[in-house]
């Protein structure tokens, strides 16, 4: 076990008895921020390469800092008698209340980004426009500018003040103000946020927290809450994951001294190995330039054309710059000459685009004779059919680069080179020189392969077989990892690995980590970016993605990969990390906080072996006692009842290493419900009890696969179960239904409606929380065996005993939760899809663009078919149809079965006959309704609620303006209608 302790707070006395508060609810039990959490998560995403981990090398699904700080705040701060004062000491101490966000505005915002928070009079007094853009008035001091920033921004909404703002962690918590406040309210006599969390801690637990995550992955959990002084303890199956830990905690958090002494490491090596590249004079051309990016594109023989063909999507290589590869056609040889030209013209660079040689085949622009083929006539080969029956041949561990008669040949058609007199770039195609060039590097590697493979400088194990590893396999014939990088990207890991080898201690472990980030910046998986002329990395998603063309970087594009500059963030508190199963983790916790991957399908065993494969050798060495083997045969993953039966003794383990006053978080994906009946039995068999769920929305759009995918991150607030407390399955639901009611009685109470903390899904959420509260706090129901059922195969669409349990508590949450503007007795007298599609505009005019929303409340409410309700499903832009886009399809007469035969679906097409119609006289689909609506004058009262609502809870979606118009129009002269 690698351990490690930072400075802590001075000792500080507690007034209040130990554990005093040990049974009393936490704040995240009673409430929590989610919504301005969301948001500050999303910011901190959006930081990319500036988040304070990602230096350190690539992990998959880190959780934001700032949402484990809120977490364990939130468990150490007791929930009093004061809600709302509760709030605002929490908000103080994430420096997210109006103090904090001060003290975070960075002060650059400009006249025209505060202009629409200023009144009439500042913007004549502190502004002046000129050529329509405005400035500061000259004449201003600092001082007067720096007063109307200060008053600008507290006008400011939470997303726009957050565009201005620092993260929570780039400033040295609340002001002298907020804490007075925090410790008036909490009864403390904290000065930072480790001696805050120690007095709390002390005051629950006796003692500073010890804060546990056995599912550790890139580090956030252990390392924030070594950050905040807890006594922190990371554990993970991957040796992959308790590497970045490690340096999580023990790099970025040891200090600056720390950081320098990994800074000179890093540079030690990188210029050594840059002075031996420049020696052999493989970089380096005949007019002084040195490389930069070095183009590759596959080659295979078309078996329509005879031809050998270089492949690539598209032969632009810069759009910005006009930079394109022109192939030229030798009939003689029935090969490409390749050409490289800049600055094109905009039908040439058209002409690159359309001219790509690869669409999931083979695209030979020629035909048999060499006559260049319109893009329409192109034939396309398949993939398969170029692999043949038997696939394609595996290579063998001393191959370095394809065989004569392998079906893909590898070709280098564009250098980048960079003028170091003047800094300029230039394409150019290789010459005979930069092969010979090539020659040289493949011979260089070949005569260090033997050794620096046995000493473990390059990767030697085989790519096992799995759902990801098949890949490179299958497409390539790849069979071991150093396959999947060219001979120039082995020489330079190699050079790297072999003089960092030279280094000890700390930093040579540190530089472990930064041979990982080589790794996954340079391999013949890292994409060409046209858009942006540079080379993106390996992972850009969770997948080993085989590509028809790459980029490779020279030494000196390596500069920012291997040394990396990481972030200074030094922890407060002791720190434990171990390679290990959750299963058989022996530390004992306070607070257990996990992610465990369920739901989101990602294969870390599989991928992280990319990067054990560069550490294989030198982990053990570097931390005695460690393994380097990704222990595929124990990972929790799959599905079913293996996998419930897996993560079940994990969560068992976990809860005998916590005391009975102690916590859990568990954080998922929250995707589908039977994830709800799986993730129950595992938490029920571990003797936990649900306390409370929050919906923390933790990716950015471009974090989310193709597709419309949850973005938002479930937490789920656990105890230990208490006693043994036994009941029937017809008991539970009186209990369930006034327990939901009361939770959302609580939510609705706590939530400000002029800046919500709740979404509607949490609203959903918090319906399937208190199921699972109920549920999980008795130890037996009725004859359901929770070990027969966490071993039992279930059929598909098969609903269990405790799926009935969450449907129910679900259909609860949906009478209770009638959307603003409607009536009860209304709302109760809809179909399924007459509510689903009411309740969908409200989410709409929320702002909620995800099919996965629709799709979730289809399946709260029983709609069967909720895509016909929408205009679009594109990712991340769905939405319904307005009544005018529905027009009069699919209606059918009142009482028959869908949509088209409801009372709402007969309002919709009345809208639309108002709008449609040339005078919009509202009159003709009045006169529809009386003849369509069986029993009209008895639903007259129904129709005018509806057409209340529909003119005006979408008046803020554009698409919908002329239908609300006519909503209003209708409902005007329905109101007005006699006998």
């Amino acid at each position: 076990m690698q351990t490690g302790e930072g400075p802590h707070a001075a000792p500080h006395p507690v007034a209040e008895t130990v554990r005093a508060q040990g049974d009393a609810p936490a704040f995240i039990e009673v409430q929590f921020p989610v919504s301005k959490l969301s948001k500050e998560c999303y910011k901190e995403r959006k930081a990319g390469s500036g988040q304070t981990l990602n230096p350190l090398g690539k992990w998959w699904g880190r959780k934001p800092l700032v949402l484990v700080r809120a977490i364990l705040l939130g468990l150490l701060m007791p929930a009093t008698d004061d809600p709302a004062a509760d709030r605002e000491a929490f908000l103080a101490a994430l420096t997210m209340d109006d103090d904090g966000m001060l003290r975070r505005f960075a002060g650059q915002a400009s006249p025209a980004d505060l202009a629409p928070f200023c009144t009439p009079r500042e913007r004549a007094e502190y502004f002046v426009s000129e050529n329509g853009k405005l400035s500061w008035r000259p004449g201003l001091s600092a001082a007067d500018r720096e007063h109307l920033k200060r008053r600008a921004f507290l006008r400011m909404g939470y997303d726009d003040r957050l565009r201005f703002c620092l993260r929570p962690e780039e400033v040295d918590g609340p002001s002298e103000a907020a804490w007075e406040r925090i410790n008036r309210h909490l009864g403390t006599t904290a000065r930072n946020l480790p001696d805050l969390v120690r007095q709390l801690g002390e005051r629950r637990f006796g003692h500073v927290p010890r804060v546990g995550d056995a599912f550790c992955g890139g580090g956030s959990v252990p390392f924030e809450a070594a950050r905040l002084g807890c006594e922190a303890y990371a554990s993970d199956l991957n040796p992959v994951a308790v590497l970045l830990t490690w340096g999580a905690l023990a790099l970025t958090g040891g200090g600056p001294e720390v950081v320098e002494r990994v800074r000179a490491a890093q540079r030690r090596v990188f210029e050594d190995v840059r002075r031996q590249v420049e020696a052999w004079g493989i970089e380096r051309n005949e007019e002084g330039w040195v490389a930069d990016a070095y183009l590759y594109c596959h080659e295979v023989r078309d078996p329509l054309t005879g031809w050998w063909v270089p492949l690539a999507p598209t032969w632009v290589i810069s759009r910005k710059r006009r930079v394109v590869a022109k192939l030229v056609p030798d009939p003689v040889t029935k090969r490409f000459a390749i050409e490289i030209h800049e600055g094109v013209s905009e039908a040439e660079l058209r002409r690159a685009e359309e001219d790509g040689t690869w669409a999931s085949g083979v695209r030979c622009p020629v035909d048999r004779d060499g006559n260049w083929l319109p893009p329409a006539q192109r034939q396309v080969t398949s993939a398969e059919q170029l692999r043949g029956r038997t696939g394609l041949r595996p290579w063998e561990n001393d191959d370095l680069v394809p065989r004569p008669d392998d079906v893909f040949q590898e070709r280098l058609y564009c250098i980048r080179w960079i003028d170091p007199q003047t800094g300029e770039r230039f394409y150019r195609a290789p010459t005979a020189a930069d092969l010979a060039r090539e020659q040289r590097v493949l011979e260089l590697v070949r005569a260090r392969f033997a050794e620096w493979q046995d000493k473990g400088y390059l990767p030697s194990a085989r790519i096992e077989p799995g759902y990801n590893t098949d890949q490179p396999v299958r497409e390539r014939g790849w069979t071991h990892w150093h396959h999947l990088f060219n001979p120039r990207q082995l020489l330079l890991h190699g050079l790297l690995a072999e003089r960092a080898a030279q280094e000890a201690g700390l930093e040579a472990a540190a530089l472990l980590l930064m041979l990982g980030r080589v790794a996954n910046w340079n391999s013949r998986l890292s994409l060409w970016n046209r858009d942006h002329e540079k080379i993106d990395q390996t992972f850009l998603n969770q997948a080993l993605n085989t590509l028809v063309d790459y980029a490779c970087r020279a030494m000196g594009n390596l500069e920012t990969a291997f040394c990396a500059r990481l972030a200074v963030a030094p922890v407060a508190g002791p720190y434990h990390v171990q390679p290990a199963d959750a299963r058989a983790v022996e530390w004992e916790a306070d607070i257990w906080i996990t992610d465990p991957g369920y739901g989101d399908n990602v294969n870390y065993h599989e991928l992280s072996e990319f990067f054990l494969a560069w550490y294989e050798k030198r982990l053990p060495q570097l931390f005695p006692g460690w393994y380097a083997d990704s222990k595929r045969a124990l990972a929790v993953k799959g599905e079913g009842e293996t996998f419930r039966l897996a993560l079940a003794e994990c969560y068992r383990n976990l809860a005998r290493r916590m005391p009975d006053d102690g916590y859990q978080v568990v954080l998922f994906v929250h995707q589908d419900p039977e994830m709800w009946v799986d993730l129950s039995l595992v938490l029920w068999a571990a003797g936990l009890q649900v306390t409370a769920a929050w919906t923390v929305l933790t990716e950015t759009p471009r974090g989310i696969r193709s597709g419309n995918y949850v973005q938002g991150t479930v937490l789920l607030v656990l105890r230990k179960r208490q006693g043994d407390r036994r009941g029937e399955l017809v008991d539970l639901y009186p209990e369930i239904r006034a327990e939901v009611e009361r939770q959302l009685e609580t939510m609705l109470a706590l939530d400000p409606k002029d800046d919500p903390n709740f979404g509607d899904a949490d609203y959903q959420l918090a319906a399937y929380a208190a199921a699972l509260r109920v549920l999980t706090s008795y130890s037996a129901i009725g004859d359901i065996d929770v070990e027969r059922e966490l071993r039992r195969p279930r059929r598909q669409g098969e609903v269990t005993p405790i799926g009935r349990i969450i449907e129910q508590a679900v259909r609860i949450a949906t009478d209770y939760l009638v959307p603003d503007g409607l009536e009860r007795t209304v709302w109760r007298q809809l179909s399924p899809e007459e509510r689903l599609y009411l309740k969908g505009i409200e989410i709409e005019a929320h702002g909620e663009a995800r099919e996965g929303a629709y799709q979730e409340f289809a399946r709260t409410y029983g709609a069967r078919d909720f895509r016909s309700l929408l205009a679009s499903r594109s990712a991340n832009r769905a939405r319904l149809k307005t009544p005018s886009e529905f027009g009069n399809r699919e209606l059918r007469p009142i009482g028959q079965s869908g949509f088209g035969g409801t009372l709402l679906r007969h309002v919709l097409f009345a809208i639309y006959r108002t709008a449609s119609d040339p005078e919009q006289d509202p009159r003709p689909a009045r006169q529809y309704l009386r003849q369509e609506v069986p029993d009209y004058w008895q639903a007259r009262q129904t129709i005018i609620a509806l057409l209340q609502y529909l003119g005006t809870k979408p008046v803020g979606l554009a698409h919908w303006q002329p239908d609300v118009q006519a909503a209003r129009r209708l409902k005007a002269v329905v109101e007005a209608d006699t006998l």
